[in-house]
């Protein structure tokens, strides 16, 4: 599993609608998408949930790297680029991924934690307590999915989690789901991924 998002961030007085009717137009595309496990269609708004800043940002579980690449080389990535200037692509190796009980309802938040790895930390000390945590929160109520990845560059380590309200209970910045592609999220390796 690969994970990546890219972050669009828009002036404190920007129309946020018209990123849900973006959206609401375009997710089709992405439905039925080969080698995307999941691709959540992120927004936050400046004021709501501790949100400091209005912003788009998508966050995809990419099952194959092809998948990824056709996606970034192609048409929706170019069209996205043309509207709003080409975003800074993060991306991450897959850790752990878990399916929670309410896997099969409407997703109406995430959270996203990123939290640095220190320099001295055991790397599989950190990986296998990220793996513990995603298995924590995949039998919580409201769970849908989550993940963890890290990048190796800076090392980073990633925690994501999809909720069926509004009250996630976990750490992190809080967005609203807008739409939910899960073309091949049943074909994503689960829990630990090494």
């Amino acid at each position: 599993m690969h994970v990546m998002q890219y972050e669009i961030t828009f002036p404190a007085d920007y129309d946020m609608g018209v990123i849900r009717e973006r959206v609401a137009t375009r997710h089709t595309f992405t439905d039925a998408f080969e080698g995307l496990g999941v691709k959540a269609y992120l927004m936050r708004e400046k004021g709501v949930d501790g949100s400091p800043v209005n912003a788009y940002a998508p966050l995809y579980l990419w099952r194959t790297p092809e998948g990824m690449n056709t996606f970034l080389w192609g048409p929706a990535f170019q069209g996205l680029s043309a509207d709003f200037g080409r975003p800074v692509v993060q991306h991450w190796a897959g850790a752990a991924y878990a399916e929670g009980p309410a896997v099969s309802t409407a997703a109406r938040t995430a959270v996203r934690r990123r939290t640095p790895i220190e320099p001295d930390a055991e790397l599989s000390e950190v990986l296998a307590q990220s793996v513990h945590e995603i298995e924590q929160l995949g039998v919580l109520d409201g769970v849908l999915l989550a993940a963890a990845a890290v990048d190796p560059r800076t090392w980073e380590l990633l925690t994501f989690s999809v909720w069926d309200h509004d009250s996630p209970k976990a750490p992190g910045d809080i967005y609203q789901v807008l739409h939910l592609s899960q073309p091949e999220r049943d074909l994503l390796p689960r829990v630990r991924h090494w």
